[in-house]
């Protein structure tokens, strides 16, 4: 009984373990399992800000804005100036439609940390919402008519809400279900990289066997996907109302005719102008929308370099980055040859301007497309050259561990164990057990090759734990069929040198009784 009634010893695991553990499942989309490792985190470190934040976020992800709200309060209780948490408390404010308030927060966290474009465009975008909803300033009107006219607007507005409480009888339902599908390019104009996911959904739908089952839980699986569906159509119809499609479009073409019209830019007016279409080419390009993407750098590419250096201060620098979109761009379209050129340009662009942050990233894209296209060497002396540039423990984890797979296509296998080893240590240090797992398949894979069988097993089966660990069963199946043959093999090297300690103890019986030396 004593024993019962010791206080509750935590969750198993670290800190750190659960943190890297969150971020990884946050990453794959997996919120759920994310906000319990963010939990469990919390158990363990109470208050931590920064785990706030991220359980904050998980909330927000899955439509929970009021535990949202209050995790982003919390991780500014001790620190009022904490950037990351002025941030998602805005972020959330905004989902819930307080663009008012939200807009307070991003001023004050742009007030704080105005290098952080994020809290801008966080401005801008509340700012939008705002006169969106209630118009511009100059369209209100006030009227005085009277000491009736509040309570009288009162009246209206408490009948009009009792209005909107009244439940849909079943014909309204009916028409509401026989409603016209909406235009998919509208849905996906708007929805954006939503689209897809309400696609997907949609064609669960379709799956009967799939719709009559249940989870563990007991919840039925088509309440779940109409209830994902709803939410997304809900998203749809709130930014409609908040900016339509037809809105969009008359103020695309307007920008268009001022940037033509205006020969006397501001400098300030020409940067918002840059700023609005890096955001749409970077969009288009996360949305599948590659082609269009090229095209809208392209045009911006054209006239940037149309702009004088006081519109445009850091002109060969924004230069640069559009060659690197132009590149990204061309290589999802398949053309690697074009992407190869736009990213040495951008290369060539970032030395000109003795930019090192735009140096490291052309090296990357350029060793990148190297390995793709099967000249590893060239990508190892590209990716060698960006090693000194690397800034963190997680940068390097990757840089080390593509250098290693490199080697291992090149059949230097003790240089890939070299570099396997160094992406094992610093992804250890950055505490990413996915990258943890990705070393030391490499490490395990470099030691076959160098017929070092027992430490291939030893790492391999280190790789199935990490596996189990971030629950990828993909490399788990990879990772045991590779133990598989690994141990064949060094079972094999057993027998070889068993059968040659054989011969030579043979041999030496026979010349010990023939007398020879």
């Amino acid at each position: 009984p004593a024993m019962a009634a010791a206080a509750d010893p935590g969750p198993a695991g670290t800190f750190p373990n659960f943190m890297a553990e969150g971020t990884l499942l946050c990453r794959r989309g997996e919120y759920g399992k994310a906000l319990t490792c963010f939990s469990n985190a919390l158990k363990l470190r109470a208050g931590d800000k920064h785990c706030l934040v991220a359980r904050s976020k998980c909330y927000l992800k899955l439509g929970d804005t009021e535990n949202s709200l209050k995790d982003a309060e919390a991780s500014l209780q001790n620190d009022k100036t904490f950037s990351k948490g002025l941030y998602q408390k805005a972020e959330t404010l905004y989902i819930m439609g307080d663009f008012e308030f939200a807009l307070v927060f991003y001023h004050r966290g742009y007030r704080l940390r105005p290098e952080l474009q994020k809290f801008r465009l966080g401005i801008e975008k509340s700012q939008e919402a705002i006169i969106n909803c209630i118009g511009s300033p100059s369209s209100v009107k006030l009227e005085n008519k009277g000491d009736l006219c509040f309570i009288s607007r009162q009246a209206e507005s408490k009948k009009a809400n009792q209005k909107l409480q009244i439940k849909p009888t079943k014909d309204q339902k009916r028409t509401k279900k026989q409603e016209p599908v909406r235009n998919p390019r509208t849905e996906r104009e708007l929805l954006g990289e939503l689209y897809a996911d309400k696609a997907y959904l949609e064609k669960l739908l379709k799956d009967e066997d799939l719709m009559e089952s249940s989870t563990k839980q007991g919840t039925k699986v088509v309440d779940l996907v109409l209830s994902g569906i709803s939410y997304l159509d809900t998203r749809r119809e709130f930014w409609q109302q908040q900016k339509p499609l037809y809105a969009r479009e008359r103020e695309r073409k307007l920008r268009q005719q001022r940037w033509i019209r205006d020969k006397t830019r501001k400098p300030a007016e020409v940067g918002r102008y840059i700023v609005k279409s890096m955001e749409d080419i970077q969009l288009l390009l996360a949305g599948d929308c590659p082609e269009e993407s090229c095209r809208k750098a392209e045009r911006l590419l054209k006239t940037v370099q149309g702009c004088s250096e006081d519109e445009v201060p850091n002109k060969s620098e924004l230069i640069g980055n559009l060659h690197s979109c132009i590149g990204n761009a061309q290589l999802e379209m398949g053309r690697t040859e074009a992407a190869l050129q736009s990213h040495k340009m951008d290369l060539e662009f970032a030395r000109q301007s003795d930019l090192p942050d735009a140096v490291s990233r052309a090296l990357d894209n350029i060793g990148r497309i190297y390995a793709r296209i099967g000249k590893f060497q060239q990508a190892i002396d590209t990716w060698e050259e960006k090693i000194p540039m690397a800034k963190c423990s997680l940068e390097k984890t990757w840089l080390f561990h593509e250098i290693g797979r490199c080697y291992l296509e090149l059949d230097n296998a003790e240089a890939a164990q070299n570099y396997g080893q160094k992406s094992l240590q610093a992804s250890d240090e950055e505490g990413d057990v996915e990258w943890q797992l990705h070393a030391t398949v490499l490490v395990a894979q470099a030691q076959v090759k160098l017929k070092d069988y027992w430490s291939a097993i030893i790492n391999f089966e280190k790789a199935l734990e990490k596996a189990k660990l971030v629950h990828d069963e993909a490399a788990q199946r990879a990772v045991i069929a590779a133990l598989d043959d690994v141990s064949k093999s060094f079972i094999e090297e057993l027998d070889k040198r068993r059968e040659a300690a054989r011969v030579s103890s043979v041999k030496g019986k026979c010349q010990l009784d023939l007398g020879t030396p």
